[in-house]
């Protein structure tokens, strides 16, 4: 096998030094926090506004994955426009409008929520989302604090002058 073709293959390596960092652990908790979330929004019946908050969940979702295994596998160079010395900041934006548009699932999670706690008595009989939109609100403001956080951190490196994710 020629050289070049050897290290095409050994060029796709696991970034450890992310895997174990602090903002690594952050990425996979908030994939973990969004899947439960659009799962729990998902697995009941909903309607009107709680598209919105499955809407902002399933995007981010998908979108923290990407980041996740892009930065994962030391790939954020071959991101056009948005990699390379331009990843914590493409990193930072992400994580702040996550946070931003996760508040506000959350404040539509919890009005739905409120609306529906009269159902919330043992004599009543019928169809009930409160239990759902309860935990959707608990898993919303989970996810908005992990993003805040992550958003907070990346702004923290961006200050100090770094160029990457994590201290290398």
């Amino acid at each position: 096998m020629p050289p070049e073709q050897q290290r095409q293959r050994s060029s796709l390596r696991v970034n450890r030094v992310f895997l174990k960092s602090f903002i690594g652990v952050l990425r996979l908790l908030q994939i973990l926090l969004g899947a439960v979330l659009w799962a729990t929004i998902a697995a009941n019946k909903y309607e009107g506004s709680v598209h919105f908050v499955l809407f902002v969940s399933v995007f981010f979702w998908l979108l923290t994955l990407a980041l996740y295994v892009l930065t994962l596998l030391d790939k954020q160079d071959m991101v056009p426009l948005l990699g390379g010395d331009r990843w914590l900041l493409s990193n930072t934006v992400h994580d702040l409008l996550a946070a931003v548009l996760y508040f506000a699932a959350l404040g539509i999670m919890i009005y739905k929520t409120q609306k529906n706690s009269f159902c919330n008595l043992e004599q009543y009989r019928h169809h009930c989302l409160y239990k759902a939109y309860l935990s959707a609100t608990v898993f919303s403001g989970l996810c908005a604090a992990t993003y805040l956080l992550s958003g907070i951190y990346c702004s923290y490196r961006k200050c100090r002058g770094k160029q990457t994710l994590v201290a290398t």
